[in-house]
């Protein structure tokens, strides 16, 4: 068995699967998951659209960030601190570290509530054990192993998929909602539009895709641990790079925005068809979809939520370090020995177990998760627009710099995330 595995995992076609893919599919953490949910309970099918029109802004964007970690060799945060006021630095690195910490903290917190409603038992212990197993596994697992365990990792979400082989499904419904959603653009629809787009298009997301662009490199480079990965590629070379960045980010993309569909899918063929159309949390989901379509569905929607968490927690809090790490100029990798990354991660430590003390006080989840949509919300529309400034600048880029076709999805993408912000806000 442990032999297949290893061959599936060197077939090219997996093996040009990275960054990208992991993603994408870090983006339908436990909180998305709730997000998605509570799309589908409240609004049924007409929700389908938002991920539909986020596809092309998230790929663009997304493609962006890739390219800078390939071409330039550094982090998104070594990019800005190289090109723009420090000040905009620190403002955007602080604000991301808090909104990652406060996400981790919800998503272990549902992965908790998830493992309680299979096994039993008590929540807090599941929450300590689920951020120490993160922890561990990314102070000391080497890069190469931990890489291709996140690439595992991404198939829990096809449980939402198998969801809805378990369920009665009215496609010519579901089609026709797609094209024409019946919406009446109050305040509720547009704070969930708002949130579905916060979910979908997160600051953490370009950080993180960025870093591991610039690991690739440097491991394409043979440079040290935690050292520089910006030799400058043979054209050729860099021409491929720039295709596998391409379709794995087409690929990755498309297989997250596919489960988001598939969440809200199965969330309004089942809770809201049957009237429930209140739903807080993920677990919350798991739980109400247990007496409507059966057990074997309420176990694949909960372990979705601990899959995808084990793959979420890590992305978010090493997209933290990355952010910290390059802001100040310290060595980075998770190809780092741990007395070689001390500083490192400790940011890797902070967010995670920060994040596990946030699921022993007395906040509301559902809080935490706004206010961390709300600084995503705000950090993400300046930090686009950095993004596509530096992708666009020969300087940075060389020949390389993005085309005007990337360049203007990217603007669209940064236009798209700034009006749901002024809505968000306009609507609290």
């Amino acid at each position: 068995m442990k032999k297949i595995i290893e061959n599936v995992a060197e077939h090219p076609a997996v093996a040009h699967l990275g960054p990208g893919l992991i993603t994408g599919a870090a983006d339908d953490d436990p909180s998305g998951i709730a997000t998605y949910s509570q799309a589908g309970a409240q609004f049924g099918f007409n929700m389908l659209w938002t991920v539909v029109f986020t596809y092309p802004l998230m790929v663009g964007i997304q493609m962006v960030s890739a390219r800078l970690g390939c071409i330039t060799g550094k982090g998104l945060a070594a990019n800005i601190r190289e090109n723009f006021p420090l000040w905009v630095l620190y403002a955007i690195v602080g604000l991301l570290l808090i909104a990652n910490t406060i996400n981790i903290a919800a998503d272990i917190a549902a992965m908790a509530e998830a493992l309680h409603l299979i096994v039993g038992g008590a929540t807090h212990i599941y929450s300590v054990t689920f951020g120490l197993l993160c922890l561990v596994l990314q102070v000391f697992v080497p890069y190469e192993n931990y890489v291709r365990y996140l690439k595992w990792l991404t198939l829990a979400l096809l449980s939402y998929v198998a969801v809805l082989f378990t369920i009665d499904v009215p496609w010519t419904q579901v089609a026709h909602h797609v094209v024409l959603p019946q919406l009446g653009w109050d305040n509720d629809t547009i704070v969930m539009v708002v949130a579905v787009f916060g979910t979908t298009i997160s600051p953490y997301l370009f950080f993180w895709q960025a870093a591991q662009e610039m690991e690739d490199l440097r491991k394409a480079n043979g440079a040290a641990a935690g050292g520089a990965g910006s030799v400058p590629l043979p054209h050729d070379e860099a021409r491929r790079h720039l295709r596998r960045i391409r379709w794995d980010t087409l690929i990755g993309m498309g297989f997250s925005n596919l489960v988001a569909f598939f969440i809200i899918l199965s969330t309004a063929a089942t809770l809201h068809a049957s009237g429930i159309t209140n739903i807080q949390t993920s677990a919350q989901a798991a739980e109400a979809l247990r007496p409507l379509a059966g057990d074997f569905t309420f176990f694949l929607f909960s372990l979705g939520i601990i899959g995808t968490g084990l793959l979420a927690v890590p992305v978010l809090a090493g997209s933290a370090a990355y952010a910290v790490a390059e802001a100040f100029d310290w060595r980075t990798g998770l190809d780092l020995k741990p007395y070689e990354g001390r500083r490192f991660y400790s940011i890797v430590s902070v967010a995670t177990v920060g994040g596990v003390i946030l699921c022993f006080l007395p906040f509301d989840p559902m809080k935490q998760l706004f206010y961390s949509a709300v600084i995503n919300g705000v950090i993400a529309v300046p930090i686009m627009g950095v993004m596509i400034i530096l992708g666009t600048r020969e300087q940075v880029m060389g020949r390389y710099a993005i085309g005007r076709r990337l360049r203007w999805l990217g603007w669209l993408a940064t236009l798209v995330m700034a009006i749901a912000v002024v809505a968000m806000f306009g609507t609290m």
